[in-house]
């Protein structure tokens, strides 16, 4: 029974919201905003330095804010706030708007390699 007395208090959706929230507010704070961006200056858009550089950052920015809702302050509670998270997205489209948002922050954003449809070429034009 003391393993359950470690677990945080399931969060509704309307808090997790709340949470979702605040963990975004959190990212634009002046110190977090320097702290992810010298993270992703380090990280220069390479994929594994941005786990090495960005991931660790962002990380810590959601822990300093999940912790207050009885997440434990470790890559765990974040993992659990996330999987949390992702069981109301479907449900909500406010929650998966705010995840969405969430992600955005830290994942860089996906582009085409110079071969691809942004050529203006079409792979079949022979």
């Amino acid at each position: 029974m003391a393993s359950a007395a470690a677990q945080p208090a399931p969060l509704s959706a309307e808090q997790a919201k709340v949470v979702l929230a605040e963990v975004i507010q959190a990212f634009s704070a002046p110190e977090n905003a320097v702290r992810m961006d010298e993270a992703r200056d380090n990280a220069c858009n390479d994929m594994g330095k941005m786990l090495q550089f960005v991931l660790p950052v962002a990380t810590q920015i959601q822990q300093e804010v999940i912790k207050a809702y009885g997440f434990s302050c470790d890559g765990e509670g974040v993992l659990k706030f996330a999987r949390l998270v992702k069981s109301y997205e479907a449900q909500d489209p406010e929650i998966a708007s705010l995840s969405g948002k969430l992600k955005a922050l830290f994942l860089p954003p996906m582009t085409l390699p110079p071969h691809g449809p942004a050529s203006g070429g079409s792979v079949a034009a022979s």
